[in-house]
């Protein structure tokens, strides 16, 4: 978990310019915006003191929709008018499953002034790149095709709403004030909520209350007691693997990690913790490779360690997962 980035203070000096993403599809349509330069277009920062004047407003169908590396042309394109929410996530981080439905919360409750974008960092690897999302889930702002970095991590509702505040007057600032209107729906069906996630059991509850608190043993320690009482519960598995890396990593530093690994290439330990920095930060082949690497060359004493670690990653990424399924046939192949 972490706080808002401290650029939030400042005007976009110093963000991260996205423009080299931009594809030659149109900008969305209706967007309606006034020419670059004019008084109140998107990218001309309001004169000190002045209010915010408002923006074009765009119809489209939802407040939440997906990005690939092929359709973020349009994202940027749509960054210059309404201030988005980038998500990045991926199918098995479990702390990105409990952050999505509280960001899809709080834009609804904005009834259009912000956007939600969900980037599956595995699907997408450039964009992955281009965001530098170092672990996930990573949210950050986009405005006139710059991001600036929000947070990383589940994070309380209350504390989305603030950090959201803090991105429109950023937007406001920088001429950004341009609204959704859904396609179809009156101004009462544009503030409806999603439906509501279905309920979790007690103990995944109170596991996951516990890591949005910072409290990984905790969390562990329910995620043990739901497998204890039901072996057969593949998610409090994947959970107990999720937070177990979670608790691993944090502290960890990734360029004093990786020069340890470099020079220690037989110490389990090291190459343990520069795996799960890869697996936190996405890079998932990488962190496979290096253990199946690591047990072809370690003695016997070594190698059960070293199958338990890689057997608990397979299980935070998913069974079912392409690269998990690779990295089995290879661990197979090391086995027989």
């Amino acid at each position: 978990m972490s706080q808002p980035s401290p650029s939030l203070s400042s005007q976009l000096r110093g963000a991260v310019d996205l423009s080299v993403l931009r594809n030659r599809a149109a900008a969305p349509a209706g967007g309606g915006t006034a020419a670059p330069g004019a008084p109140g277009a998107p990218g001309t920062p309001a004169a000190p003191g002045a209010p915010a004047a408002a923006g074009p407003v765009i119809p489209l169908p939802t407040l939440v929709f997906d990005a690939t590396d092929a359709t973020f042309g349009d994202v940027l394109e749509l960054s210059r008018s309404v201030p988005i929410i980038v998500d990045l996530w991926a199918e098995w981080c479990q702390p990105c499953k409990q952050l999505t439905p509280v960001l899809e919360r709080v834009v609804a409750d904005y009834a259009g002034r912000v956007l939600l974008v969900k980037i599956d960092v595995d699907s997408n690897p450039q964009l992955s790149q281009a965001f530098q999302a170092t672990s996930i889930p990573t949210v950050v702002a986009l405005l006139q095709g710059q991001s600036v970095p929000l947070f990383q991590g589940a994070v309380p509702e209350e504390q989305v709403h603030q950090v959201f505040e803090q991105v429109l007057q950023l937007a406001a600032a920088n001429g950004v004030t341009g609204s959704v209107r859904l396609e179809g729906a009156d101004g009462a069906d544009a503030a409806a909520q999603p439906p509501a996630a279905p309920a979790l059991p007690p103990r995944h509850a109170a596991a996951f209350a516990a890591i949005e608190a910072g409290d990984f043993a905790l969390a562990i320690s329910e995620y043990e007691a739901a497998l204890k009482e039901n072996p057969k519960d593949e998610d409090a598995r994947a959970g107990l693997g999720q937070v177990r890396l979670l608790d691993r990593v944090q502290g960890l530093d990734l360029q004093e990690a990786r020069a340890a690994a470099a020079a220690a290439p037989t110490d389990p330990q090291a190459q343990f913790a520069v795996a799960d920095l890869d697996l936190s930060g996405g890079h998932v082949d990488d962190a496979f490779d290096r253990l199946l690497e690591l047990f072809a060359a370690s003695s016997d004493d070594v190698r059960p360690a070293v199958k338990e670690r890689l057997l608990e990653l397979f299980g935070v990424v998913g069974d079912a997962d392409p690269r998990t399924l690779r990295a089995r046939r290879a661990f197979a192949n090391l086995l027989f």
